[in-house]
C-alpha cells in the first residue's frame, strides 16, 4: 500500500471516528499508528490508550464549557493575595472554603468588606477551584442576575430561575453597590429559595445584613431571603484599607521618584 493509499485510508477512518464521538483519537490518528507500531502495542494497549486519551480530552473539553458557562473573566489567583494587608481577615475559613467542601455541603458562603479589599478575587478563585473540582459554576454580578432576570417572557423567566437555580454553585458577586427596586429583590428570593439547601451561594457584599434595605427599598422579601440565605451559611467580615488605594499610591510615589531622577 503506497503513501497516498494510506493517507486516505487513515483520513476515512478518522472520519468514521470523530462521527462516533471518538474525536481525539481521530485527529491524533497518524501519531498513534506510529506510536503503536513503533512500541508494538498489543490489542489491548492500544484500546487502554485510546480510552485514556478519550477520557483526558473529554474531561478537558467539560472543563472548557463550564468555564465558559460560569464567565469568571480576569482575576488574579489566590497565590497573589497578600492575607497581611486587611486589618481583619479569617484566613483559616478562606482557606477552607477555598478547598470547596461547602459544596457538597449545600452551604453558603458570604464575604462582608469594603471595597478593594479583594472580596471578588476571594470569590473568583473559590469559583474556579470548584469548576477545577467537576462543579458547574455560575458566576454574575447582583446587576448582571437581576438584569437577566427581568425580561418580559415569564416562560423565559422560569427558564433562566430554573438555570440559576440548578448550578452545583452559583456566585453572586457586589450586592450593594446599587439600588434595586422591590422586584429586583423578588427576583434575587426567587433564586435564593430554589437553591436553600439543595446547593450552594457564594456571595460578597460591601453592606451589613442590616442595610439591605436600603438595597432593596420597600422589599417585603428581604427577612425571608436573609433567613434561608443565613440558616447554612458561613459568613466572614473583611477589614481594612483599599488594596488599590495602596497600589494607586505606590504608582504616584514611583512617578514622583522617577521625575525627581529626570531633573
Amino acid at each position: 500500500m503506497n503513501s497516498s493509499t494510506t493517507t486516505t485510508t487513515n483520513n476515512d477512518l478518522a472520519g468514521r471516528l470523530s462521527r462516533i464521538g471518538l474525536r481525539c483519537t481521530a485527529e491524533h490518528l497518524d501519531d498513534l499508528i506510529a506510536r503503536a507500531a513503533k512500541q508494538r502495542w498489543s490489542a489491548p494497549q492500544l484500546l487502554e490508550e485510546i480510552a485514556r486519551s478519550e477520557a483526558e480530552h473529554k474531561t478537558a473539553r467539560n472543563l472548557a464549557l463550564r468555564m465558559s458557562m460560569a464567565r469568571l473573566g480576569r482575576y488574579k489567583p489566590m497565590a497573589d493575595f497578600d492575607w497581611n494587608w486587611p486589618k481583619k481577615i479569617d484566613r483559616s475559613l478562606m482557606e477552607r472554603i477555598l478547598q470547596g467542601d461547602f459544596i457538597s455541603e449545600a452551604r453558603n458562603f458570604i464575604i462582608i468588606g469594603a471595597n478593594g479589599l479583594g472580596k471578588t478575587m476571594i470569590a473568583k478563585n473559590i469559583a474556579h477551584n470548584a469548576l477545577l473540582s467537576g462543579h458547574t459554576v455560575l458566576f454574575r454580578t447582583a446587576s448582571e442576575l437581576i438584569s437577566d432576570l427581568s425580561c418580559d417572557s415569564p416562560a423565559l423567566r422560569r427558564n433562566k430561575l430554573n438555570l440559576y437555580g440548578r448550578v452545583g454553585l452559583l456566585a453572586i458577586d457586589e450586592i450593594g453597590y446599587l439600588s434595586y427596586d422591590s422586584n429586583a429583590a423578588d427576583l434575587l428570593y426567587e433564586v435564593v429559595n430554589r437553591r436553600y439547601e439543595r446547593d450552594a451561594i457564594a456571595l460578597t457584599t460591601n453592606r451589613g445584613f442590616r442595610d439591605w434595605n436600603a438595597v432593596f427599598p420597600h422589599a417585603t422579601s428581604i427577612a425571608t431571603m436573609l433567613d434561608r440565605l443565613l440558616h447554612h451559611a458561613d459568613v466572614t467580615i473583611i477589614e481594612g484599607n483599599s488594596y488599590r488605594l495602596r497600589e494607586s499610591e505606590a504608582e504616584a510615589a514611583e512617578r514622583r521618584k522617577h521625575e525627581r531622577s529626570k531633573e
